[in-house]
C-alpha cells in the first residue's frame, strides 16, 4: 500500500494513524481535518476548559513519542470521495490520491433552525465552540440550556461554578431517559436542584424572544417566561456523512460497518462518531459517540484496512468474530464522577449493588432476564471498574466480589 488518507484530525483519526504505524505501515500517510487545530481532547471542553482551569495547549493529544511522519492538511474539509478514481477532493480543489481511507469525520451538534446564527446561542462540539461560549459565561448572567443530556448537564454544572444562573429545559419527564432509563435519570436529575440549577422537565419551548441577532428570553408552553443572556443547545449530534452520499458507501445512522470497521467499499474503513459498527450483542450496526471507542476501535480498523490492501492470502490478526467491548462513557457533574457501561435498552430491572443513591455514591446494575447488560456508577470508580471488566468478559460478579470490605 502506497498511500493512506485519514479524513478527520480527531482522537479517532489520530488513534488510527498511531495504529497504522504501530502495525508496520510505512507508506504515505495524509491526515485531513476541517478545523485548523491539531487533534485535541474534547471531553474537557464542557468542564475544565470551559471553567478556565486549563488552556488550549493542555487539550492537545499528540505526545513527544508520536512519530507519525504524516502530512497534515488542516482547515480544508474533504468534500468528495471518489472510490473509482481513488482520490479525495478537498474544498480548495486539491485532490489527494489514496490506496486506503480511514473515515473519522465525527459528528456535528444539532441546532434548532430558528436559533441558527444568533450571537448568544451556542452548541458545544469543538474548541472554537467552547472558546465562544466561555467568553459569554459571565458571573450573574442567565443561561438557558436546551436539553438535559450529558453536554447540557456538564455545561450547567460548569456555568453554575462560574456564578451563572442556570435553567435546563428538557422535553422528557426525566433527564437522560434514553441512556440511563427513567429510574436512574431521575436520580441524576436531582443533582441539578441540589446544586442550585433549575431543571424543568416535560416542557416545550413555545417561542424565543429575539432582538436583532440576540435571544433575550424563552417562553415555555406552560406560560412561563425565562430571561436568557446565553443559550446552549444540547440536543444531540448527527454523523458527518452527508458528503459521502452517492459514493456507494452504505449509510444510515453513520457509515455502516462490520465489527472491524470495514465499509461496503473495499479499502475504506470508518471509526469514531461517524461510524456504525456491527455489534454481535444487538445484532445490528450501532453508532457509539464515546471517547473510549474513538481511542480503542481504530486499532481493529487498521488491521482490517491493512489486511484488505495486502496481497497476502493469510491476513494477520483479523478479530472480526470477537465481541466488541460494551459501550462505555463517563461524565463529571457538580464534582461527581458518573460512569456507565453497556445499555439500558431492554433492561427489565435495576439493582443497587453498593452504596445509596441518596448519598450520591452507588453502583447500579441493569438486568435483562437476570443477565446483567449494563452498570452505572456514581463516585464508585473502583467497583465500577470491576463490573466493567466483568461485563466485557460476559461474567457475573458474585455478592462476595462486589463487597466494599
Amino acid at each position: 500500500m502506497n498511500s493512506i488518507a485519514i479524513i478527520g484530525a480527531s482522537l479517532a483519526g489520530l488513534s488510527a494513524a498511531r495504529a497504522l504505524r504501530t502495525q508496520g505501515y510505512s507508506g504515505r500517510l495524509v491526515i485531513i481535518g476541517d478545523e485548523d487545530h491539531r487533534p485535541y481532547d474534547r471531553p474537557p471542553l464542557s468542564k475544565d476548559f470551559l471553567a478556565g482551569r486549563i488552556n488550549t495547549a493542555d487539550l492537545l493529544l499528540e505526545t513527544a513519542d508520536d512519530d507519525l511522519q504524516a502530512e497534515w492538511r488542516l482547515g480544508v474539509p474533504a468534500e468528495q470521495l471518489d472510490p473509482q478514481r481513488r482520490v479525495i477532493r478537498l474544498r480548495n480543489g486539491t485532490e489527494v490520491p489514496f490506496d486506503g481511507v480511514v473515515l473519522a469525520t465525527g459528528a456535528s451538534a444539532r441546532m434548532l433552525p430558528e436559533l441558527a446564527g444568533k450571537r448568544n446561542v451556542h452548541t458545544l462540539r469543538s474548541l472554537d465552540d467552547a472558546q465562544k461560549l466561555r467568553a459569554q459565561l459571565l458571573p450573574g448572567a442567565s443561561l438557558v440550556v436546551i436539553g438535559a443530556g450529558f453536554i447540557g448537564a456538564e455545561v450547567a454544572s460548569t456555568a453554575k461554578e462560574l456564578g451563572v444562573h442556570v435553567t435546563i429545559l428538557e422535553m422528557a419527564e426525566v433527564p437522560l431517559l434514553g441512556p440511563l432509563g427513567a429510574q436512574m435519570g431521575a436520580v441524576l436529575g436531582d443533582l441539578h436542584g441540589l446544586h442550585g440549577v433549575d431543571l424543568v422537565c416535560g416542557v416545550r419551548v413555545e417561542t424565543f424572544h429575539v432582538t436583532g441577532d440576540t435571544v433575550t428570553g424563552v417562553k415555555l408552553d406552560d406560560g412561563r417566561e425565562l430571561k436568557a443572556d446565553v443559550v446552549v443547545v444540547g440536543i444531540g449530534a448527527v454523523p458527518n456523512i452527508g458528503w459521502l452520499a452517492g459514493t456507494g458507501l452504505e449509510l444510515g445512522n453513520g457509515v455502516i460497518c462490520d465489527s472491524m470497521g470495514r465499509t461496503s467499499i473495499p479499502g475504506v474503513v470508518a471509526v469514531g462518531d461517524c461510524a456504525a459498527w456491527f455489534d454481535h450483542r444487538s445484532g445490528a450496526p450501532e453508532r457509539v459517540e464515546h471517547w473510549t471507542g474513538a481511542l480503542e476501535r481504530p486499532a481493529r480498523a487498521a488491521v482490517a484496512l491493512l489486511n484488505t490492501m495486502s496481497d497476502s492470502d493469510s491476513p494477520s490478526d483479523d478479530s472480526s468474530s470477537e465481541l466488541l467491548d460494551m459501550p462505555y462513557f463517563w461524565s463529571e457533574q457538580y464534582g461527581l464522577r458518573l460512569q456507565f457501561i453497556g445499555t439500558a435498552r431492554g433492561a427489565d430491572r435495576i439493582q443497587i449493588e453498593a452504596g445509596d443513591p441518596k448519598d450520591h455514591s452507588f453502583l447500579a446494575v441493569y438486568y435483562r432476564d437476570d443477565t446483567p447488560v449494563g452498570a452505572l456508577g456514581l463516585n464508585q470508580p473502583r467497583l465500577f471498574t470491576r463490573w466493567r471488566k466483568s461485563l466485557n468478559k460476559g461474567t457475573v460478579l458474585s455478592p462476595q466480589s462486589v463487597s466494599l470490605a
